[in-house]
């Protein structure tokens, strides 16, 4: 849905800092979006933001972080959860999933592109539409979404994917009841069975019922579940 996205690779990174990226540059060129400006991302493009994923050479994923479909701010920059007071940045780096607090908010810096593949973290959405809220995609955007994620994981093979938000989960996978945490991929037609799926909280400001703090927290609990390809 959202390019680049490349098959699975196999080696282990070698001259992965030197690499040019495969993503767009900002379309704002390097400066923040003005409120005047986001309107204008507000369309049915499925492809509003490019993906962070490994290449060939790239170490293989060592988790899949799934957003549910981007912001206005983050389609005005091509860089995900990019907007000021998304929680996502900081929760990542407080648990220590980067070694230095990632600022995307004017767009994705390529060192910063390369220190997440070389960790082994990629970000996709399952809506490659930007919107306003995530409150505004249908069910049936969701559930065609889901159902082209699933392939895309059985081509990527992550050890662990994540997808932040429970309420959006449970409607793009037909799964009702489901709660934050570790999920029963078994309910889930084509899931491959070598990736475990988490489903975290949404991370943006407006969610109250979370913080960096236990944020940082579901993220510790998802990378623990993982080994490290050293």
């Amino acid at each position: 849905m959202n390019r680049p996205s490349p098959e699975h690779p196999d080696t282990a990174p070698s001259s992965a800092a030197r690499r040019p990226s495969a993503r767009r540059p900002s379309p704002l060129g390097g400066r923040k979006p003005r409120k005047d400006d986001l309107s204008a991302f507000a369309t049915d493009d499925p492809d509003s933001i490019d993906d962070v994923l490994p290449g060939p050479g790239d170490a293989p994923l060592r988790l899949l972080i799934i957003g549910i479909n981007p912001g206005l701010w983050t389609a005005a920059v091509n860089a995900p959860f990019a907007r000021p007071g998304n929680r996502f940045w900081p929760s990542l780096h407080r648990v220590g999933l980067t070694d230095h607090l990632i600022d995307a908010s004017r767009g994705l810096d390529l060192a910063d592109e390369r220190h997440l593949i070389e960790s082994g973290i990629g970000i996709t959405n399952i809506v490659g539409r930007a919107t306003a809220r995530a409150d505004e995609l249908s069910r049936d955007e969701l559930r065609e979404g889901a159902a082209t994620l699933v392939t895309r994981i059985q081509a990527l093979r992550p050890q662990a994917a994540a997808i932040a938000g429970i309420t959006a989960f449970r409607t793009a996978f037909r799964q009702p009841k489901a709660a934050l945490g570790k999920q029963d991929t078994a309910l889930i037609d084509g899931w491959p069975a070598g990736t475990q799926l988490w489903v975290v909280p949404q991370p943006s400001g407006l969610n109250a019922h979370e913080n960096i703090d236990t944020l940082a927290a579901k993220w510790r609990e998802v990378w623990e579940s993982t080994s490290s390809a050293d």
